[in-house]
């Protein structure tokens, strides 16, 4: 069975996925007139679950929205013991190696995965385990904040398989990881 681990996130212009006070707001600056989703829903449309670390579960829980996924979120965490109630059939809490994980994920019938969250991404990306990239670039420059990379043992070589530009603005591009 193949399986297939893609990121779908938003940058600033200098690389950075949350201010420095975490803060996020900065990502709607950019007028939406038509109210696009900049290719979100056919992305979740090739997801079978989400993978997410514990702060990015706490900053979307606490949007004062409805529960925003309709696929399974497996939330690696070793500090939470449990999730909300209202969640207990659509969030699982995972841990253990990235591997472990996976593999109690793909047992689950969960191959295409949508992984999110700096941290996430970026451990993902040190064990060399994402297949692509979807990148939506915001012309902002926060001059700070959280970057979506950091260090990796080794370079891994992606490809560019398509740009796109929204509202004449924002900047999307999706790279294959070369293997």
């Amino acid at each position: 069975m193949k399986t297939n681990n893609k990121v779908f996130i938003a940058t600033s212009l200098d690389g950075y996925i949350a201010d420095k006070n975490g803060g996020i707001e900065w990502l709607h600056a950019i007028p939406n007139p038509e109210n696009s989703d900049m290719g979100y829903g056919n992305f979740t449309a090739q997801i079978d679950a989400l993978v997410m670390g514990r702060t990015t579960f706490e900053t979307v829980y606490g949007f004062d929205i409805d529960w925003p996924y309709k696929k399974p979120v497996y939330v690696l965490s070793n500090k939470l013991k449990e999730v909300p109630g209202e969640l207990k059939d659509k969030v699982f809490l995972v841990k253990g190696t990235l591997t472990e994980v996976l593999a109690q994920i793909h047992k689950n019938g969960h191959n295409n995965l949508y992984i999110d969250g700096g941290k996430t991404i970026q451990s993902f990306l040190k064990e060399d385990l994402i297949d692509s990239i979807t990148i939506t670039t915001i012309p902002k420059l926060l001059g700070g904040g959280f970057p979506l990379f950091a260090e990796l043992p080794k370079m891994l070589d992606f490809e560019c398989s398509e740009s796109k530009v929204y509202s004449n603005k924002v900047v999307q591009n999706t790279f294959i990881r070369k293997r």
